[in-house]
């Protein structure tokens, strides 16, 4: 039973977004990559739009039959990845968003090691392609929803980085509070 790693994920999501920003020719080059880098571990990419949101699902291509899902007929749902892609933010300054939420990740990776750096990076991803907004915005109830319910599910995090978790999102903060003095 094959998982998405973690960065395949993000990286789905990066070029979604960036799919979605982008003129017709340039966003069928983002699919398409998107479709590349997915279909290594035998996933697909579809997106889910209703009324009150637009999400992206990366689920195994054996789930396919005849064009169609048929849920019913999937013993585990649980591998499949959905991801909103437009959150209370500004989804046009997606990209710009993203774009500070990793410099905040990589300085944190840079300052306090790798296992920091992942947890800072999970939590960009989460803040970028969940809310649409800086990780120095997030709410504690968005902290908390990313600590118990994101990082768990979708960050497949090591056991060190399970045990750090909250001193990492100090530390992206911190990180930001220093940066603008």
């Amino acid at each position: 039973m094959a998982e998405l790693p973690n960065d395949t994920i993000s990286e789905a999501e990066r070029l979604t977004h960036l799919a979605r920003e982008a003129g017709d020719d340039e966003a069928e080059a983002y699919r398409a990559e998107r479709e590349r880098l997915l279909a290594e571990h035998d996933f697909i990419a579809r997106i889910r739009e209703d009324d009150a949101r637009t999400v992206l699902v990366l689920h195994p291509a054996e789930w396919v039959e005849d064009g169609a899902i048929r849920v019913e007929r999937i013993e585990d749902t649980g591998r499949a990845v959905e991801i909103p892609l437009d959150g209370p933010g500004d989804p046009d300054d997606w990209g710009e968003i993203d774009e500070h939420n990793r410099a905040v990740a990589r300085t944190v990776r840079d300052a306090h090691g790798e296992v920091h750096g992942a947890n800072a990076e999970a939590f960009a991803d989460f803040m970028s392609n969940h809310y649409a907004r800086p990780v120095e915005s997030a709410t504690a109830a968005e902290v908390d929803e990313f600590r118990t319910d994101y990082f768990r599910r979708n960050a497949w995090p090591s056991d060190a980085q399970k045990e750090v978790v909250e001193k990492s999102i100090e530390l992206v903060f911190e990180s930001v509070t220093r940066a603008s003095r």
